[in-house]
């Protein structure tokens, strides 16, 4: 489960991660119970703060990707890591002073996210570049692992610290947490690094990236998935703020154990997919299917115990689904072309996030946040089971059930004709 931490460059890596994720997850935690505190609760403005977050990798995510396959990944990252430090120390110290404003968040967020546009592709491709294509899958799966840590740590923490000192210290917490990643990365050996050879500048690469894509169908359809799913399903943690403090008339703390349950699901997921050795296709789609099925069951929730609880299953399935998409999109490109393909994948992934944030608060605020996260289920179930039939017709699988100690479904390919099928 852990083979990838005898790399000493990824072991650097990842253990600057856990400390940074851990400030991340308290600076959003703060940044959502700020923005609700400062428009009256209200969900629009939740989700235009989102929305500004992830907008630039929607108009802009193709571009960086083209930028990471031409650059040195470790050097971008200490400049990216930098900038998100002195953006959280800004935001931290309006918030102290008594200055912030709706539309200071905003701000902040906005620049945030276009730093994203280079930070995330990189620190995707370089995954492989600290550990070799071999333990891609463990080292990704970990990658989440950490992620998810600081998402159970991080909410806790930033709960008791909201109702104690108050956002702003929150925001200067984080903004030191990126010191840890800074750090890994420049004890770093460049010489045990498995460097993927630099890109020459040329034009048309951009395009070149979109006429890679667009010759598989089989990422395309992941894709379409992935957009939809993202765009109506994956803004949880959103409706999680709304529905503690507006159906459960709960407080931060509250909020805080809620967006807790979600992340231990995670990263109890995320630890499974470290023990997988490859990427199952299968595997991609129960998750995803699973997790739309499961927000709709936490939409029904009659009282705030009974939704936490609906929340670890969920968190589960999540990151089922996204390490072994991640991983399943790394394996199976030209190395050349991974940066451009990854920045196309969390385009995809994160750059839909925010139209369907706004879309959502609407929802939310007309007609109440359940409303809203049992539509966003219903409709990532009904876009995966569609994909699976599309996928299954184009690789001519067929579903097959076998007696064995227990009845199971497994996926087979038809039999050519003339042959049977054992």
């Amino acid at each position: 489960m852990f083979r990838s931490l005898a790399v000493r460059n990824y072991r650097l890596f990842a253990y600057g991660q856990v400390v940074s994720n851990t400030g991340t997850w308290m600076q959003r935690i703060a940044q959502d119970w700020l923005v609700l505190s400062l428009s009256g609760g209200s969900g629009v403005a939740l989700g235009i703060t989102t929305a500004l977050q992830f907008l630039p990798m929607l108009l802009l995510g193709l571009w960086g990707g083209t930028l990471v396959d031409r650059m040195s990944k470790r050097r971008l990252l200490i400049a990216t890591q930098a900038a998100m430090g002195l953006l959280a120390l800004g935001l931290g110290a309006l918030t102290v002073a008594g200055h912030v404003q709706v539309w200071h968040v905003y701000l902040f967020a906005l620049g945030l996210g276009l730093v994203t546009v280079l930070d995330n592709p990189a620190r995707q491709t370089f995954v492989e570049e600290m550990v070799g294509r071999r333990d891609l899958p463990n080292a990704v799966a970990l990658n989440s692992a950490s992620f998810q840590l600081g998402r159970v740590a991080g909410p806790a923490i930033a709960g008791l610290m909201i109702a104690a000192v108050g956002s702003g210290v929150v925001f200067l917490v984080n903004a030191v947490s990126f010191a840890g990643v800074i750090f890994g990365l420049a004890r770093m050996r460049p010489a045990e690094l498995h460097v993927t050879e630099s890109v020459p500048r040329a034009k048309g690469q951009t395009r070149e990236g979109l006429a890679y894509i667009l010759g598989r169908r089989d990422l395309l359809l992941l894709l379409g998935m992935t957009a939809l799913v993202q765009l109506f399903g994956a803004n949880v943690q959103n409706q999680i703020a709304l529905i503690t403090k507006n159906e459960f008339q709960t407080g931060p703390a509250s909020y805080g154990v809620a967006a807790a349950a979600l992340a231990v699901g995670a990263l109890t997921g995320a630890l499974l997919a470290a023990r997988r050795e490859h990427p199952r296709l299968r595997v991609i789609l129960a998750g995803a299917a699973v997790f739309g099925a499961l927000q709709v069951v936490a939409s029904l929730m009659p009282g705030y115990l009974g939704f936490v609880l609906v929340l670890f299953p969920m968190g589960v399935a999540f990151m089922t689904w996204t390490t072994s998409l991640n991983a399943h999109f790394q394996l199976s490109v030209d190395p050349t072309m991974r940066g451009r393909v990854m920045a196309i994948y969390m385009l995809f992934f994160l750059g839909t996030t925010p139209v369907g944030a706004p879309i959502v608060g609407v929802l939310a605020d007309v007609f109440g946040p359940r409303t809203g996260l049992a539509l966003g289920g219903a409709v990532s179930l009904v876009v995966v089971l569609a994909v699976a039939a599309l996928l299954a017709q184009r690789m001519r699988l067929r579903l097959r059930l076998t007696p064995t100690r227990r009845p199971f479904v497994r996926v087979a390919p038809n039999p050519e004709p003339g042959r049977r099928s054992h």
